[in-house]
């Protein structure tokens, strides 16, 4: 493969088993790879490898992947519409650009950032249940506001990741995390008040971010408090966080790379 490219894409990921290929299976990959094949008339070889994988029903605002064929694309705006034409109508290529033999698409990402929306105590549209989770409690949003806070900075977030292992890698630094009013993600079908829990870093365990929103759903409820988030994170703690939120309120939202 002697040409590198590196491509911007969004999209939803609620009918989809998430990004990996998966046998029988429906993914992003899956698409992507299908398109790209159909695109390039079955003659060019390629491989394609994303920033990383998301899970089932979870939908990526800006994400991108890196494209390794074995032939030159000369005009990235006539490829990208003839990619976009032929992609299904919940996946999108945003842009592209010529990267070079070094470039790493999974090391050079330095900061992923996502976001979860939500809303609470109320029977939300049906429309929303691709894009946000609806919780049913009435929730203590201005303390979830506060416990987000506590998550800020280096970390012992193994009782907030599944598959746990022995050689995981479970410090890990939060540069940012708020909870605040949902202003980025709106339709006329949700609710009048919606939230969203932001959350950047330079990389994050497997459920890491769907857990700690759980987290703050139970301090919310009042099941926990400010004290049980902040002893969970300290670095010999064992206690394990036990609500992971649904999948289909999570979206990456931005990749930054070096």
């Amino acid at each position: 493969m002697n040409y590198f490219y590196l491509i911007n894409i969004q999209y939803l990921g609620f009918r989809y088993h998430g990004w990996q290929k998966q046998p029988k299976l429906k993914t992003v990959h899956l698409m992507i790879d299908k398109t790209l094949n159909f695109v390039f008339g079955g003659e060019i070889k390629f491989k394609s490898l994303a920033v990383g994988r998301t899970d089932a029903m979870v939908s990526a605002n800006n994400t991108a992947f890196e494209l390794f064929v074995e032939q030159p694309i000369l005009n990235f705006d006539i490829f990208i519409a003839q990619f976009n034409y032929y992609l299904p109508q919940d996946v999108r290529a945003v842009a592209m650009q010529a990267v070079d033999k070094d470039f790493n698409v999974i090391q050079n990402a330095k900061i992923k950032e996502y976001i979860y929306v939500f809303a609470h105590g109320q029977k939300a549209h049906p429309f929303c249940a691709s894009l946000m989770t609806t919780f049913r409690d009435v929730l203590d949003i201005d303390l979830m506001a506060q416990g987000a806070e506590l998550f800020i900075g280096t970390h012992n977030f193994r009782g907030y990741c599944s598959k746990v292992s022995e050689k995981g890698l479970y410090t890990r630094t939060v540069a940012h995390c708020e909870l605040i009013p949902n202003t980025l993600i709106t339709a006329s079908f949700f609710p009048k008040a919606s939230y969203l829990l932001k959350v950047h870093g330079e990389g994050f365990g497997y459920n890491q971010i769907r857990t700690m929103m759980g987290t703050l759903v139970k301090l919310g409820r009042h099941d926990i408090t400010l004290t049980d988030i902040s002893e969970s994170l300290k670095p010999n703690s064992t206690l394990v966080m036990d609500f992971i939120a649904p999948a289909s309120g999570l979206i990456l939202n931005r990749v930054a790379f070096e």
